[in-house]
């Protein structure tokens, strides 16, 4: 007997009762799996069903190419300040995302990171955390660090317990030790002597390390380097054999039954594929979102309030984030990319952690597809202009990559009170039409206000990113396209007819950020007033405020067509020609 939504079926001689979910036609269910040996169903009387085998899905050894990524477990990088954990986490991410700078006396990473560790054949999630002070002051920047990475400790599965071996065991290290008895008695870590590529193997100064390195109570060590990549063959085979069996507990765990309904799993991803358009498709591509501004202005509780949990350090210091922070949540069946960047300054004559904080927020800017723009309101307020040098800078080079742009304005909760009401009204009217005078490339920019530190506004902010966001995925027919420039010339008041420019047909090339091909009869270009009306026709007839626009002119000569006949559909015209191209700088 066996009912696939009930909780009895028979298998051999016995009768095994499991509670199963009621599966509607056409989906998969998904049961505990468990191991039977000699396992078959027996027939109805009115039927024949095969025998079907119950046995563990996977195996050793896993192929950690082809599980999910939200299936991989979890290793923390951890150890004392200036160990060397972000040049870890480089190396097994394989780029450099983290920052890395020698500052004995400072600490460079304070935000923890999360990347996808590729070490050998082998895949797992990996978080670089910032350097640990036990007897750190109690609400000072290490003390909330700390508290942060217990938070995230308490989460993950395996850690890297990193020490400097040139140091030798400092008496830092012993503590970072009881510290993780004391917050994740569970995790048994992986000690990983860093910086060994001056010492050799067999020498006393290393054996005497690793026997040194016995004190912290967590095993043999394993000898490293994360600048050159020494070792990192022992440490693949160190996390190896755990997390391979953690892998398997994971995917023994549950059971697909994929062979009790054969056709339903790929009848249902089939139809769903036909239906999707490629235009459907671009638009829901993971949106890749980079919070952007001056130091202290909110970007970081901006992240924690839209995430609704509090992930990276915040506080009433500037200049807090110095890297660059990415995480991924998903939105209304959306998966969307925040990046929390550094506060933008000018580029520092000297080299350090600022500078290469501004650095890696420039190149964060040119990697997202919508760019949110912080400001705060109570400097608006005061300054009474919306917009410093710095931030117009920001939003011009966002408009200049292409990008889409949000404007948004924190801090609003500080302007609340009734002594405050008519700033308050003030600030809402005048920040949108100055944004558009310093900013006249792209015309509707969205704004936004808020006050991430209530939580206000959050669902506000992430339907224009969403909006923007589509229309800068946009795609328009090209008899749309045509049918609308008809009307546009028509409406327009010319001097003459011959001032009128020659446009024969307009066509959209691409999408992200939409461009635009017009192609003209005769040598006489589009001016730039031309150019500016197309473009304002386009975002007002099409809806597409807050992204640029790009245009390119290209010209056409018929020759030769005298005698000839028309060519049939799918030939090639042999009296078309492109003899020369001019593009519209005009966003």
């Amino acid at each position: 007997m066996y009912w696939f939504s009930g909780s009895l079926y028979q298998v051999g001689s016995s009768l095994k009762c499991n509670l199963l979910p009621e599966v509607p036609r056409g989906f998969c269910g998904v049961v505990q799996n468990e191991t039977l040996e000699d396992t078959h169903v027996e027939p109805e009387p009115d039927g024949v069903v095969e025998d079907h085998k119950v046995k563990p899905l996977y195996e050793k050894p896993v192929d950690f190419t082809k599980i999910d990524i939200n299936l991989l477990p979890t290793v923390m990088i951890i150890g004392r300040p200036n160990v060397g954990k972000s040049a870890l986490f480089n190396r097994l991410i394989r780029r450099r995302e983290a920052l890395v700078y020698n500052t004995p006396d400072d600490h460079v990473t304070r935000d923890i990171r999360e990347g996808l560790a590729k070490l050998g054949d082998l895949r797992f999630k990996v978080l670089d955390s910032a350097g640990l002070e036990t007897e750190a002051t109690s609400g000072s920047i290490l003390d909330r660090t700390a508290g942060m990475t217990a938070n995230v400790l308490a989460k993950t599965q395996f850690a890297i317990f990193m020490i400097d071996v040139r140091s030798g065991l400092h008496p830092l290290d012993l503590e970072v030790g009881k510290w993780l008895r004391k917050h994740a008695p569970q995790i048994k870590p992986i000690v990983a002597m860093n910086k060994c590529e001056s010492l050799h193997n067999g020498t006393g100064s290393l054996a005497g390390a690793a026997a040194e390195s016995l004190m912290l109570g967590f095993g043999d060590p394993i000898a490293i380097s994360a600048e050159t990549g020494l070792g990192m063959t022992e440490l693949y085979e160190a996390l190896r054999p755990s997390v391979e069996d953690y892998m398997l507990r994971v995917l023994n765990g549950t059971i697909i039954y994929t062979s009790l309904f054969p056709d339903s799993c790929t009848q249902n991803n089939s139809s769903t594929q036909d239906v999707t358009s490629p235009e459907d498709d671009e638009s829901k591509l993971p949106l890749q979102l980079a919070i952007v501004g001056r130091p202290n202005v909110g970007k970081s509780t901006l992240l924690n309030a839209l995430l609704q949990e509090d992930r990276v350090l915040v506080g009433p210091e500037a200049g807090l984030t110095r890297d660059s922070v990415r995480v991924h949540f998903e939105y209304q069946g959306r998966t969307v990319y925040l990046v929390d960047t550094a506060g933008w300054l000018q580029r520092e004559k000297e080299k350090g952690p600022a500078s290469l904080s501004v650095m890696q927020s420039r190149k964060n800017l040119m990697r997202a597809h919508v760019v949110a723009l912080v400001l705060d309101a109570e400097e608006v307020a005061n300054a009474r202009r919306s917009m410093t040098h710095a931030e117009v800078v920001i939003a011009r080079r966002a408009v200049e990559e292409g990008r889409g742009l949000v404007v948004i304005v924190n801090k609003m909760d500080l302007l609340s009170g009734r002594q405050n009401s008519a700033l308050y009204k003030r600030v809402k009217e005048a920040v949108p039409q100055e944004i558009q005078t310093v900013i006249p490339q792209v015309t509707g920019i969205p704004v936004v206000f808020t006050s991430a530190l209530e939580g206000r506004g959050r669902i506000a902010v992430m339907h224009q990113v969403i909006d923007t966001y589509q229309k800068w995925c946009l795609r328009l027919p090209t008899s749309r396209l045509n049918r609308w420039l008809r009307k546009v010339m028509g409406r327009h008041s010319w001097k003459d007819q011959s001032a009128q420019p020659k446009i024969k047909y307009f066509t959209q090339v691409k999408a992200r950020p939409p461009t635009f091909v017009a192609f003209l009869s005769g040598k006489k270009t589009l001016s730039d007033a031309e150019l500016r009306f197309l473009t304002k026709s386009l975002k007002e007839d099409f809806d597409l405020g807050g992204i640029p626009i790009r245009i390119t002119q290209r010209f056409l000569t018929f020759s030769n067509i005298r005698g000839t006949s028309t060519p049939s559909l799918g030939e090639r015209l042999p009296s078309l020609k492109l003899w020369g191209s001019k593009e519209g700088h005009l966003n």
